[in-house]
């Protein structure tokens, strides 16, 4: 798979900013070409590594237009998500301890709120798998997709309310409800291949996703689009969108490019200009 974004920013001074767009280290041994990180004009980088392990780099922007590209190749076997209905629930006090964090509210999931809501709707379900498929059905089924009514401030329990969101809407839900429900639940962004789903199809974009804790380890779930995708690769993962911006600008600025790309590299290749 062919993968990478342009984004660009138009800023009015000088300004820091952290961009989180490599993939994530966990699919480094998939790499076929890495998807190293250039800007346009070029400045110095600094990466580190955040509390999450996400990769992550610091620059100092110019004014005016400045762009950061990431264009890589990566192998993926075209398998769906992994799927294991037999995946228990754990008590909380059987928890890892370094899952708990994963349990409590964040910025967008507003657990506090939703908690009464949630053990009305799941309290009588089967633990374990069974009860996030429920979870992930109920918002898919409830949460209307309508991408023009993107909003970077709605929280999981406004999503709810409202009726409609995007991807990070539907992801935000499902983790609030599952944390009330006392299952780890953490937010996933990564890119998401249109790779053999039925024409036509959507403008490539970045993709959120949540992973829960069951059975000893963390699984992917998809409440935006409720059923086992391929091409799924993940870049970043937190508590929710708040940790993983995936550009972070630390005075005034306007994003004024955004472009994403995930194509097969033995189907067409998109137009990929150098700058």
């Amino acid at each position: 798979m062919n993968i990478g974004c342009r984004i660009t920013h138009t800023l009015t001074q000088p300004t820091p900013l952290i961009a989180l767009l490599n993939v994530h280290y966990s699919r480094f041994g998939d790499l076929e070409r890495a998807d190293y990180l250039v800007t346009q004009p070029s400045v110095p980088l600094e990466s580190y590594r955040d509390g999450f392990g996400n990769w992550c780099t610091r620059m100092v922007a110019p004014a005016g237009e400045f762009t950061l590209k990431t264009d890589g190749i990566f192998r993926d076997a075209g398998d769906p998500d992994p799927y294991c209905p037999d995946a228990r629930q754990h008590a909380v006090e059987d928890l890892p301890f370094d899952t708990l964090v994963y349990l409590l509210g964040s910025r967008y999931c507003d657990t506090d709120l939703l908690s009464e809501r949630a053990w009305e709707l799941f309290g009588k379900t089967d633990q374990g798998w069974s009860r996030v498929q429920a979870i992930c059905n109920y918002v898919h089924d409830t949460i209307t997709f309508d991408y023009m009514k993107a909003d970077a401030t709605r929280t999981a329990a406004q999503t709810l309310a409202g009726g409609f969101g995007v991807c990070r809407d539907f992801t935000h839900l499902g983790i609030a409800l599952c944390r009330c429900m006392n299952i780890p639940a953490r937010y996933c962004t990564g890119y998401l291949s249109e790779i053999g789903e039925p024409l036509p199809h959507a403008d490539d974009d970045f993709a959120a996703w949540m992973e829960v804790y069951l059975g000893g380890q963390w699984w992917v779930f998809d409440p935006r689009n409720n059923k086992r995708r391929t091409g799924r690769i993940l870049v970043a993962r937190g508590r929710d969108a708040a940790d993983v911006p995936l550009t972070q600008i630390f005075g005034p600025g306007t994003l004024s490019g955004f472009e994403v790309w995930t194509q097969d590299v033995h189907g067409e290749r998109p137009d990929i200009p150098d700058t």
